[in-house]
């Protein structure tokens, strides 16, 4: 009974209190619902978003990841066009990316030191030949674009009883044969999915 009657008057003066320390926030100003999405979000994915999402690159990204021009990957400053292996054609490969054109087997004149610099040089190396830093037109193949490595030209081939409405990309090869069998666009540069690999200087 006594616990009632305290509850009965000290209740009114709790819930008078809480009333009485309340901030009262201002209705937010009416905008479209885009205004309030957009300043977050963008039409198109980065580079580096493409290559995190598809599976058939990873062996390439993973390389890439360990580059410099990795960061310029998601990056709405550059416009890259990157010829990207598919993780096939990379196991395919005899010497793998980062043991260069000659495998480097660590022996008793190098040092580990010297290994992991000799490794991280040929990444660089193949790498930067599977990146055009600009865009490109296939249309009038056969053409040649510098790759990031320097003196490294791809050249473009056109492939002979193509239909003509098929996309550019569909229409020529690269250096050995090598075909482009995907094609994605990112908001700072395009994606070409290829079946072999670029070979670098």
């Amino acid at each position: 009974m006594r616990l009632s009657l305290l509850l009965a008057f000290i209740l009114p003066f709790a819930v008078s209190a809480s009333f009485q320390e309340q901030i009262i926030i201002p209705p937010m100003p009416q905008t479209n619902e885009e205004s309030i999405t957009s300043p977050f979000t963008s039409s198109q994915p980065t580079l580096a978003d493409l290559l995190t999402i598809e599976p058939s690159a990873s062996i390439y990204y993973s390389y890439a990841r360990e580059t410099e021009w990795s960061s310029r990957f998601s990056s709405e400053s550059v416009w890259f066009t990157m010829l990207v292996p598919t993780n096939k054609a990379v196991m395919a490969l005899a010497q793998k990316p980062h043991q260069g054109p000659e495998s480097v087997e660590p022996h008793i004149g190098i040092s580990e030191q010297e290994l992991d610099e000799s490794s991280k040089r040929n990444v660089e190396r193949w790498v930067s030949a599977h990146i055009i830093p600009s865009r490109i037109s296939l249309s009038d193949s056969p053409v040649s674009y510098e790759t990031l490595q320097g003196g490294k030209l791809v050249t473009f081939n056109p492939v002979p009883d193509t239909k003509p409405d098929s996309p550019e990309w569909m229409r020529v090869t690269l250096e050995d044969g090598v075909r482009i069998i995907g094609m994605k666009e990112a908001q700072n540069g395009v994606l070409y999915l290829i079946d072999g690999t670029v070979v670098p200087n």
